[in-house]
């Protein structure tokens, strides 16, 4: 089963044993669409978590799940992070990409010269930058502008990038 992180557990709410999720998602309404999360305990098991009622404060989720129902029984699960199955999440629009499956992949220029690989992806609110590790260099911000990124190619690991003047010296 291939699993998504989808968010963290940062907080108790109240004393019914709601819990105050930071979403991890572009679209923090895809809980609507989820019946069921996994908490990543610290030891590595999972612990699956039924989705009984969401409520949304500023950009952060309040979560009641089935089985907390208590302050006390929320309270160990703060910094806990919370999975998802992927095919739970439904599809992507064309041209979006999770983050998970964009780490590592290769970036090369059109010419075939090879850069480096993604090694994280900052959300910047007016476009994503894509952190690429390079070898004996300085890591290299590209934005993930048209102009800039013309291929994304999941199935052979690879983005294909046309570098502005300017993005070479970096």
């Amino acid at each position: 089963m291939d699993y998504l992180e989808v968010g963290k557990i940062v907080n108790t709410h109240g004393l019914r044993g709601e819990v105050k999720v930071v979403p991890w998602t572009d679209y923090p309404d895809d809980f609507e669409d989820i019946e069921y999360v996994y908490a990543q305990r610290r030891g590595g098991e999972r612990e699956r978590l039924d989705i009984k009622n969401i409520k949304y404060q500023k950009n952060n989720l309040i979560v009641k799940f089935a089985q907390i129902n208590s302050i006390d029984e929320a309270e160990t699960y703060k910094n806990l992070v919370l999975t998802a199955d992927r095919d739970t999440l439904g599809e992507l629009p064309e041209g979006v990409y999770y983050i998970a499956d964009l780490i590592g992949l290769e970036v090369v220029k059109e010419t075939g010269e090879r850069i480096g690989e993604i090694c994280d992806v900052i959300n910047t609110g007016a476009n994503d930058i894509y952190v690429v590790k390079r070898e004996g260099k300085k890591d290299m911000l590209i934005p993930v502008i048209d102009d800039v990124v013309k291929k994304v190619d999941l199935e052979n690991k690879m983005v294909t990038v046309e570098l502005m003047e300017g993005l070479e010296d970096l």
